[in-house]
């Protein structure tokens, strides 16, 4: 299993609380750290509470002394290797790191797992494209990929599988960083909303889908007069190239000018968001803060929005629903295109549309 994040992000500590969480139920774990003492280790699981007498550090970074110890001794039950990009063997003529050292010392992980059938952690830092560092072939040699991400700025964190050999990548998992370690978030949609303000122009709630879950978040716009000659078009959390493309809609079928407006955008907790549910609450934001019109605390809006103005049925829009209901949204726009997938349900708190005219004159006339 390879686990990719961002430096800083907490990799050590959840495969830290994981390993400690294993080797109290089940079998001896070896941590083997390339990066940090067996001291700084003990420091942070004293930290966080994942001490336990059957796991073990080791703080080594030559794969050949590594090796000797997996070989004359088979009684672990997991191995974590942090992180492979610091183990070098020196039979490998090259640097710690480079393509041909971690796709060497990879290739020997992956026979002493299968031969010993012993699950094997590789943590591996991702580049600035958001890319796990080192060759691809890394990525196809495992039978797993995780993705760790989050904002350093924010205590969320979100676990995701990129790639899954023996089970689904459609599941997440979401976790609050404090002093202690890592905690599950069990609601994270009434997390992400607590701190959201009262009667502000360019909020607006959007349900959306990661993996299976449905997360309620927080979409905020600032449009303001522009000061440059070319308008700053700024993102955080969103495709910056998508709400172009919505800007060109609203300007092309709806007459709006933006030519010389700053438009700054936020998913606000530092999540992200790539689904095209999230079109329409870009819409409704920017409008919202661009006629400086609070929009009722209770509303909640999601459809794709399609390059003549259409509002486009989104999937699993059941699920979205019930997860608005649970936490009090009595107002709900959705596309029309959903409508016959909710014949048999209560639709009184349903709006329905099937243009951005249409949402125009619900809410901003």
């Amino acid at each position: 299993v390879l686990l990719g994040g961002a430096p800083g992000i907490g990799k050590s500590t959840l495969i830290l609380q994981v390993a400690s969480l294993f080797s109290a139920k089940y079998e001896k774990v070896l941590y083997i750290s390339g990066e940090e003492s067996a001291r700084q280790i003990k420091i942070r699981a004293d930290r966080t509470d994942s001490a336990s007498e059957e796991m073990y550090i080791l703080a080594e970074t030559d794969f050949s002394k590594i090796d000797q110890i997996l070989i004359s001794q088979e009684d672990y039950g997991f191995i974590i290797i942090d992180s492979i990009q610091t183990i070098y063997h020196p039979e490998i003529d090259s640097s710690p790191g480079s393509i041909s050292q971690v796709k060497g010392i990879a290739n020997r992980l992956m026979k002493i797992a299968k031969k010993n059938e012993i699950p094997v952690f590789l943590i591996g830092h991702m580049t600035k494209s958001g890319k796990i560092a080192g060759p691809r072939v890394l990525e196809h040699l495992v039978d797993t990929v995780l993705r760790f991400d989050g904002d350093r700025n924010y205590s969320y964190r979100i676990l995701r599988a990129v790639k899954n050999r023996f089970g689904s990548t459609n599941e997440i998992g979401v976790f609050d960083m404090d002093g202690n370690g890592l905690k599950e978030v069990k609601n994270p949609s009434q997390l992400f909303l607590e701190e959201r303000p009262e009667n502000s122009s360019g909020s607006i709630i959007v349900p959306v889908l990661e993996g299976s879950r449905t997360i309620l978040v927080e979409l905020q716009a600032l449009v303001s007069s522009s000061a440059y000659s070319a308008p700053q078009r700024l993102t955080t959390g969103i495709d910056n190239k998508r709400v172009s493309m919505l800007l060109a809609v609203l300007e092309k079928k709806c007459g709006f000018n933006f030519y010389d407006s700053d438009i700054h955008l936020n998913i606000t907790g530092g999540l992200s968001v790539e689904e095209p549910g999230i079109d329409l609450g870009i819409l409704v934001a920017i409008l919202s803060s661009f006629q400086d019109k609070p929009l009722s605390s209770k509303l909640a809006v999601v459809g794709e929005v399609g390059l003549a103005g259409e509002i486009r049925a989104i999937n699993q829009i059941q699920k979205r629903i019930n997860e608005l209901e649970k936490l009090g949204f009595t107002e709900i726009i959705i596309p029309k295109g959903n409508k016959k997938a909710l014949d048999d349900k209560d639709i009184s708190n349903l709006i329905f549309v099937k243009d951005i005219h249409q949402v125009i004159d619900i809410l901003f006339s």
